[in-house]
């Protein structure tokens, strides 16, 4: 138990001012000094990098590298120095060096990509092939800056498939290939404002809970956007979150003062997909109520959500979307991720509302990439102004991460029977009810759950399994932080607060991706002994 309350107070004060990433430092260290007692080991469930990774689809990046390199020593060697690749002949070329090295790592994959290209997109060979190997050599800036050509097309197939449950009968996106996820959020905001589409003190809304950045964003003074909150708020018939919108939240975005509307799906922590019915009921708001509003959706976690239907497939005018491969193929390290906007949209059509004022503003901003600046997509205003325009000739995510993305999308592509998505969806669900087998609480799986993260509302669990008299007690005799407070000064155990992310004020947040099986036990085991503290205090009064 605590002996020392004042440090608690101290804990709750400081909780208070900073974002659950900024608390998890302090967190991390009271866990540390706890392990080096011996008693318990460190486990941080605070963060959401996966523990596993994809390994077939970097075998085959790898030997696609050693291809490419035998094909710039083949133009020139002395030494060290090689030449770069020559495109013509290069598919036989590697037609043959398949043949002779068919054992190396990644190898069939990597063959079978080049023919998925051919035959399912008709690419030309050589054309396909030079793009690849020239495109991990990395000897050359990204042509087009948005994202290569064939690249483009593999990744937006992928996209499709993961966004919607269905490819493509033609291209109907743009893409504009990023440094993750957290790299788009920049780009669109700061595109939204210096195209005047969405100005300072501008009103927004965010469904939350919600990834913390989007929190913080809206305050930083280039900004000081207002912002109202749909929340999650809708219980089932025990009283236990759904993480869904009821329709009086999502009532607040029929106000035509509400410019944007910011979503993670499936959310964060909650890790629970939009129901169809609550998208069929935002469709419904904007059709009779904001026919202009903006959606920026991000939907790094859809593929581990059962049938998930995206906002920028459902709604494809209004919404960019923004995908990152990290969590799903353990790539946070590469930073790899997109940005997709459909090729008729709401932020075209509202470029041709701007004032004049703004309008000559805008146009003289991209003068000097483009004879007519009014024709630029905005995508491409995108791509500019994530290079401050003028260095826009150098814009793009460099080559060989492109490459990667590709053959990750590709891998996915020629998975017809989802081994490697079943298998990542089952990591998570077993150790959910890993986690559960130690609490006192029934677990339940709420409709549309990826399970990447677990966020427990404490108060919920107290009204659950003892009543409204004991989550009043609990509210009373303890505080929000108390519980994460005591998993790390007691058991070296870390966690994040769920009212960070803007949820409910007693809830945590457990990530279930980032470590091994037998340590969700130990955090249930954990969570489990504290509350039962709790109701043995309570009994005790």
């Amino acid at each position: 138990m605590i002996t020392d309350e004042s440090q608690l107070e101290e804990f709750i004060e400081q909780a208070k001012n900073l974002s659950p990433f900024e608390l998890k430092d302090a967190l991390i260290r009271m866990a540390k000094a706890t392990e080096k007692l011996g008693v318990y080991t460190f486990l941080n469930a605070g963060r959401g990098n996966p523990n596993w990774t994809a390994s077939t689809p970097r075998e085959a990046f790898f030997t696609l590298g050693q291809f490419a390199v035998e094909e710039t020593k083949r133009v020139m060697k002395e030494g060290a120095l090689a030449g770069i690749p020559h495109k013509k002949g290069i598919a036989e070329r590697f037609r043959q060096y398949a043949k002779e090295n068919s054992k190396f790592p990644g190898m069939e994959l990597l063959r079978d990509i080049v023919e998925y290209g051919i035959r399912e997109h008709h690419f030309v060979p050589d054309d396909w092939v030079y793009e690849m190997v020239d495109g991990i050599i990395g000897d050359h800036y990204p042509i087009p800056g948005r994202m290569l050509l064939h690249t483009e097309k593999i990744v937006y197939s992928y996209l499709m498939k993961e966004m919607s449950g269905r490819l493509p009968d033609k291209k109907e996106y743009d893409l504009f290939a990023v440094e993750g996820g957290t790299a788009a959020m920049c780009y669109i905001f700061d595109t939204l404002i210096a195209n005047h589409l969405l100005r300072k003190r501008d009103h927004i809304a965010l469904m939350v809970p919600i990834f913390t950045p989007y929190l913080e964003i809206p305050e930083l003074s280039r900004y000081h956007f207002q912002v109202t909150f749909i929340h999650a708020s809708c219980v089932n018939s025990e009283g236990r979150h759904t993480w869904q919108y009821p329709k009086e939240e999502l009532d607040k975005i029929k106000d035509t003062d509400i410019k944007a509307l910011f979503v993670v799906n499936p959310s964060n922590p909650p890790s629970v997909a939009i129901d169809a019915s609550v998208i069929s009921y935002i469709k419904e708001i904007i059709q009779d109520k904001n026919p202009e509003l903006m959606i920026i959706t991000d939907d790094v976690y859809g593929t581990f959500a059962d049938d998930f239907q995206s906002l920028m497939t459902e709604l494809p005018a209004h919404t960019i979307g923004v995908y990152s491969f990290s969590k799903y193929f353990g790539v946070t390290g590469w930073r790899l991720g997109v940005i997709a906007v459909h090729h008729e949209n709401i932020f075209q059509h509202m470029l041709g509302k701007l004032a004049t004022v703004d309008r000559e503003e805008v146009i003289s901003r991209y003068q000097s990439i483009v004879d007519d600046p009014r024709q630029l997509k905005f995508i491409d205003r995108i791509v500019a102004d994530s290079r401050q325009v003028a260095l826009n000739h150098t814009a793009g995510l460099s080559t060989p991460q492109q490459i990667q993305m590709m053959i990750f999308s590709a891998f996915a592509l020629l998975d017809e029977n989802n081994s490697y998505k079943e298998q990542t969806k089952e990591i998570c669900k077993r150790r959910l009810k890993l986690l559960y087998n130690k609490l006192d609480l029934p677990l339940y799986v709420q409709d549309h759950s990826t399970a990447y993260y677990r966020q427990i509302d404490l108060l919920v669990w107290a009204r659950v399994a003892y009543g409204q008299e004991f989550a009043e007690y609990v509210m009373t005799h303890y505080k929000p932080w108390d519980m994460l407070y005591r998993l790390a000064k007691e058991y070296a155990i870390v966690l994040l607060n769920g009212n960070g992310f803007k949820g409910p004020d007693w809830s945590i947040r457990i990530s279930l991706a980032n470590l091994p099986d037998e340590a969700y036990e130990k955090i249930g085991a954990a969570i489990n002994e504290i509350f039962s503290g709790y109701v043995e205090s309570w009994k005790n009064r």
